[in-house]
């Protein structure tokens, strides 16, 4: 059994533990009858047929590894169909399935997030036997109740809240935490709520500035002269959210400042007389050792993804579903991003507890 094994995508924490999970769960039931060949730099090195057979001892002390031990890069989705020059006009998707066929691959074993998992699906759609497992920090893959990656980077973003408290009170400011998400927000609300933040701005929920505004001059006039906000590099003015996509791309372009915090941290300086200071704590989210609770996770998606292989179950991607690890259709998965509801619990605690999520 010849099986190979690619990172696509933007890396995150627990890459590594999950491919070591996959390769010693087949090594253990297989043994000298399966293969593993290592697919460099992710699809890039499926359509270029950059692959390495790799050896029992490649997964050896990988656990707590952070990065991955294949390399990543992102492909387009958007031209994996289109004819290219470079490939005497064959597209991504004849080359990449070439590779599998040359190597003679009896399944891809592929990890990775949104954008992965449509060219996943679209692998699977032209016959290649595709298990996939869900990895991202942003934790917005549809299907899945979790992603790997996602608590890891919820511990640091929470640490970089924690630490900025001190300063904050000793000051007497105003600090703002940018986290990523461009699109969603699980990261900046799990993040904001873990770390104590008096304001949460994300994606989904259109933000009002002079409510926020009003929040930190309601803390300052009850005696907290300093407030945290974590903001997810997405977020959105309720007026931006009126705009077309266009419009909004525009708006954006023309903007002075390098961020949406930078932005808002100007307009909060502004209306409140406030000092306002801005902390990115940015590819830090990602980087890293894994932490345990990814550990753990990857260590059942990889065994969970040997198992469809020995079944010879394909087309599925392993999932986190009510804390038991199943099967999901790549169908079903490709092309759905799982978002932040504005009714979800998450929110409706924060609120609870009095987060302003600046509305």
């Amino acid at each position: 059994m010849k099986i190979g094994m690619l990172t696509s995508g933007g890396d995150c924490q627990g890459l590594n533990s999950a491919l070591r999970g996959v390769a010693k769960s087949l090594y253990f039931r297989f043994g000298k009858d399966v293969e593993i060949y290592g697919i460099r730099d992710g699809y890039r090195g499926l359509i270029e047929g950059d692959l390495k057979k790799m050896s029992p001892s490649d997964f050896s002390g990988i656990l707590t590894l952070g990065g991955t031990i294949l390399g990543t890069s992102r492909q387009s989705f958007k031209t994996m169909c289109t004819p290219m020059e470079e490939y005497n006009g064959k597209t991504k998707l004849d080359k990449m399935l070439e590779t599998y066929k040359k190597y003679k691959l009896d399944a891809l074993v592929i990890l990775g997030g949104n954008g992965t998992h449509k060219t996943a699906n679209l692998l699977a759609q032209n016959g290649v036997n595709v298990v996939s497992l869900p990895k991202t920090i942003d934790n917005d893959l549809w299907g899945t109740d979790m992603t790997f990656g996602f608590q890891s980077a919820v511990d640091i973003a929470t640490n970089v809240i924690d630490c900025i408290h001190s300063t904050a009170s000793s000051h007497g400011r105003v600090f703002i935490v940018e986290v990523m998400g461009h699109k969603v927000g699980w990261l900046t609300l799990y993040a904001g709520i873990s770390g104590g933040a008096d304001v949460i701005l994300i994606p989904e929920i259109p933000y009002d500035v002079d409510k926020v505004c009003d929040v930190l001059k309601a803390r300052k006039k009850n005696g907290k002269p300093f407030s945290i906000l974590a903001v997810a590099e997405g977020a959105l003015s309720k007026e931006e959210a009126k705009l077309s996509k266009k419009e909004f791309k525009a708006a954006r372009a023309s903007m002075k400042e390098p961020s949406i915090s930078y932005r808002l941290a100007n307009e909060i300086a502004e209306r409140t007389g406030q000092e306002i200071r801005v902390t990115l704590p940015g590819h830090f989210q990602r980087g890293g050792s894994p932490c345990a609770y990814d550990r753990m996770l990857t260590t059942r998606f990889g065994t969970a993804a040997a198992d469809l292989i020995a079944n010879k179950q394909f087309g599925y991607m392993v999932a986190l579903r009510d804390n038991k690890v199943v099967p999901v259709p790549l169908s079903e998965v490709a092309g759905k991003l799982k978002t932040v509801s504005p009714d979800c619990e998450e929110v409706l605690s924060a609120k609870a507890m009095g987060i302003s999520m600046g509305i």
